[in-house]
């Protein structure tokens, strides 16, 4: 099996904080082509001034960000994420993908999504693998589709570890990027009362309502909103999730104590450790205190509560 190229055009001002959107999605690396200052570079480093004329011809307003997933991958699940989150942060963008030979790669990388225990109590199955053994865990039967969130993601498997400790019985939640709509509807599996899910992405809401509607949760307990961040939510919540990237939870986390109670828990996840300091600190600025820190492969989850 081949791997999947996606490239991601943007304006070359934009290119590094793209780069750091894609980057989120694989484990080994982007590379970026970016020509802006290509002379002035050259100069300095080779100290020559003999540039090839085609790549003196290329465009230098624009710069392309080069990812390749693996075939153990799912590709979709990447452009979801990749689109979702440069929309959010308002990045003109053109995706393009060098797709395999083989015709059916859409659907490959099903063979590699086994049944997942994640955490304590729950198992993640998706929808074409039934009846697998659950060993007395909370079954999740999930069909990602092309929305964000498989579970096999570190982010989204620390965030789901640590949502299931807070979960009680009837709880309030509410998941902000709910992709898939994996972290609130296991919310609601575990015994939450009710959950609100946001994303920006229609694709994701359409998806989450779908999965919502596979594990049997209806539309009373279950409410989903396509929007920004929490523009369109209102009321308080025992537990709030933002999977997400860190410039979104930076934004997110200045106003989100509107929406909890004074023993409410807000766990962010989806933060490279190279901007923990940046998070961090804003965590604290807007009055926020870090009461549990997890971490896999690079990627940071954190559980916090108000002051």
């Amino acid at each position: 099996m081949d791997w999947t190229e996606i490239q991601v055009t943007v304006p070359v001002e934009r290119v590094d904080e793209a780069g750091a959107i894609v980057s989120m999605t694989v484990p080994y690396g982007i590379y970026i082509e970016d020509y802006s200052d290509m002379e002035e570079e050259v100069l300095e480093i080779a100290h020559i001034d003999l540039i090839d004329e085609e790549l003196l011809a290329r465009d230098r307003t624009k710069g392309i960000v080069h990812v390749y997933i693996s075939p153990e991958e799912n590709p979709n699940e990447a452009v979801s994420f990749i689109k979702e989150r440069l929309e959010a942060e308002n990045i003109p963008y053109e995706l393009n993908l060098s797709l395999c030979k083989n015709a059916d790669w859409e659907n490959n990388w099903k063979k590699y999504f086994k049944p997942m225990p994640v955490g304590e109590k729950l198992l993640i199955q998706p929808i074409w693998k039934e009846n697998a053994p659950s060993d007395g865990r909370v079954v999740l039967n999930l069909e990602p589709g092309l929305a964000f969130g498989s579970g096999s993601h570190e982010t989204t498997r620390l965030c789901l570890a640590a949502i299931e400790k807070h979960i009680t019985e009837g709880c309030t939640m509410l998941d902000i990027g709910c992709g898939s709509g994996i972290l609130s509807i296991a919310s609601l599996l575990l015994g939450a009362g009710s959950a609100v899910g946001v994303d920006i992405d229609k694709l994701a809401v359409k998806t989450a309502r779908e999965n919502a509607q596979r594990n049997g949760i209806d539309d009373a307990r279950y409410t989903l909103y396509n929007g920004n961040l929490t523009d369109q939510v209102s009321g308080k919540f025992n537990v709030i999730a933002a999977n997400i990237v860190a410039d979104a939870i930076i934004a997110l986390s200045k106003g989100v104590d509107e929406f909890m109670y004074d023993d409410s828990v807000y766990i962010v996840s989806g933060i490279i450790d190279i901007r923990e300091a940046e998070v961090t600190q804003a965590l604290d600025e807007y009055g926020f205190r870090i009461t549990a820190r997890h971490e896999d492969g690079g990627w940071l989850c954190l559980e916090c509560m108000k002051k």
